[in-house]
């Protein structure tokens, strides 16, 4: 696997994953009525991130398998939030993500960052407990007007 900063030329490719993977990893834990909102939104690429130099991709055999990165917080010192992290459904559980979360680990503590802090959907929980964040408890992430996302914060020193 190899794991590098993506670009805007990444645009279609992680599109196509978010919207192919969240749909079928987040059913288990979330109603239709919330997934049928919140899908639109969340399972779609966002720009800024894939050109901000700390989101990544990880491609085997040219295939892009995962994707996702952190983000410096603005107001915190020493604070980096995980952004968009998402594992093609058919590679789960083969290291994908694991080996993404280290590498942004890895480049965060490199930048001075000293804890990361991740807003988890229900389904990632166990995912990120396995990476050592812990549950900092229940929070609602406002997508849009009057459209919410249930989630749990997570936070992890580094």
């Amino acid at each position: 696997m190899l794991i590098r900063p993506s670009t805007k030329a990444d645009l279609a490719a992680v599109d196509a994953l978010l919207a192919r993977s969240y749909p079928k990893l987040l059913k288990a834990d979330y109603p239709p009525s919330v997934l049928v909102t919140a899908l639109p939104i969340i399972a779609r690429a966002q720009p800024h991130l894939l050109v901000c130099g700390t989101y990544y991709v990880v491609e085997e055999d040219g295939r892009i398998l995962g994707a996702g990165g952190w983000t410096p917080d603005r107001k915190v010192q020493g604070l980096g939030h995980i952004r968009h992290v998402v594992t093609d459904d058919r590679a789960v559980r083969r290291g994908v993500g694991r080996a993404l979360m280290q590498h942004c680990f890895d480049k965060a503590r490199s930048a001075g960052m000293t804890k990361m802090e991740c807003w988890a959907t229900r389904t990632a929980v166990p995912f990120y407990e396995a990476v050592g964040f812990h549950t900092v408890g229940p929070i609602d992430v406002t997508l849009a007007e009057g459209i919410v996302f249930p989630s749990i914060k997570m936070l992890r020193a580094l």
